[in-house]
């Protein structure tokens, strides 16, 4: 296995049970906290210490017994497996982190990465597309691969099979960003192996989950959010119209990302969620040229977010709610919510409630498991 080479800016995550990165890790791998609810808290609370002291309480007050928060063994086995395959870890307020994707509303907190960690510094373009790829756009994926980063881009990807695993081949030389859905450590597809080996040696490989987890179904979605979230524009090669790779344009729009696509023609099935992109107004891409020119001149990068003081403040409370008010905003938001995702700005309108009345009853409920937050900050009914 190719060693990783690569220097850091900060340093390797430490095993030290008092350290503030240790407490972040507990407090993000407990139960029912996801990106969103840890932001959260860590607000809320001020430092991950005291968060994971106030979860239990927090748990309680959404209906949950006898909950316990990610233990100090656990975080250590992940510490040491991190270790031994040569990963280190990076939170969302470190000079490291990406900058354009600390900007998104469910920024991972932290991320594992093996391999060159200065590319996550570098103006960053995503190609995405098809898993059953043909011929022609394997070739043009390539091609726009090669010339997208010898024009100075870092060329990201979802380290998939077809478009994916194109994009990430010709784009070694330069450097390419590999998304991984499962642990940083797990070549999935197994034919993507020797590739995996590759860009760790010359570019990235990272992901948001602890080494070792396999991915699953839902692991794809959220690893798509990554994907568009690290670039300033995402270019769809081939796709068909009901897609993973359509869901990632969607999501690159509802960030502020560019959307370009390949056309194809009209009787390849890979190639309908391409034209319906251009149909509805996404820039026609024919060679690299056009991604330069559609994107103009390059934006300096900046973070939307504050690193968080490690002190811990005097503790933030809550306005006082009877027991009947607090199910009366939990049954409105219940009410209001269905299988199909909503914003939680549009939805704090629709139920004329004030944000600060309507936050923590939704903590509540994704703590209890009645709501569920998906990529793009949109909530749904559990």
């Amino acid at each position: 296995m190719t060693e990783d080479h690569t220097s850091s800016t900060h340093p390797q995550l430490p095993p030290s049970m008092e350290d503030e990165r240790f407490f972040r890790l507990r407090l993000l791998r407990s139960r029912r906290v996801g990106p969103v609810t840890f932001h959260r808290l860590l607000a809320e609370h001020g430092s991950a210490k005291a968060a994971l002291e106030a979860l239990p309480e927090v748990a309680m007050a959404a209906g949950i017994k006898d909950y316990s928060p990610c233990t100090n063994d656990d975080a250590a086995q992940e510490i040491a497996a991190a270790r031994a395959v040569n990963a280190r870890a990076v939170f969302f307020d470190e000079p490291a982190y990406p900058a354009r994707l600390a900007t998104i509303a469910d920024a991972p907190p932290m991320l594992w990465l093996r391999g060159n960690a200065s590319l996550l510094q570098k103006p960053m373009i995503s190609l995405v597309g098809a898993r059953n790829a043909s011929a022609l756009g394997t070739r043009m994926t390539r091609a726009l691969s090669r010339e997208l980063s010898e024009a100075g881009f870092v060329i990201v990807s979802g380290f998939a099979r077809g478009i994916d695993a194109s994009a990430h081949s010709a784009a070694l030389k330069s450097g390419t960003i590999a998304v991984f859905a499962g642990g940083v450590d797990i070549m999935y597809p197994a034919e993507n192996a020797q590739l995996g080996q590759d860009i760790i040696a010359k570019g990235l490989c990272l992901s948001e989950h602890p080494p070792g987890l396999a991915p699953r179904a839902r692991h794809f979605p959220a690893r798509n959010r990554i994907v568009s979230g690290l670039a300033r524009a995402v270019v769809v090669v081939e796709a068909a119209a009901k897609s993973g790779s359509l869901i990632t344009a969607r999501t690159a729009l509802d960030q502020g990302r560019d959307v370009l696509a390949v056309p194809g023609h009209p009787f390849d099935a890979r190639a309908s969620g391409c034209n319906i992109l251009i149909r509805d107004g996404a820039p026609l891409v024919r060679t690299a040229q056009d991604v330069i020119e559609a994107l103009g001149p390059s934006e300096p990068q900046t973070r939307t977010q504050q690193p968080l003081p490690l002190e811990e403040p005097a503790p933030a409370t809550r306005p006082k709610r009877t027991l009947r008010e607090t199910h009366a905003v939990h049954m409105m938001i219940l009410d209001r919510l269905g299988p199909t995702p909503v914003a939680e700005d549009q939805l704090i309108r629709d139920i004329k409630a004030e944000a600060a009345e309507v936050t923590p009853a939704l903590l509540d409920l994704e703590m209890d498991g009645r709501v569920t937050r998906q990529s793009g900050g949109l909530l749904s009914k559990s």
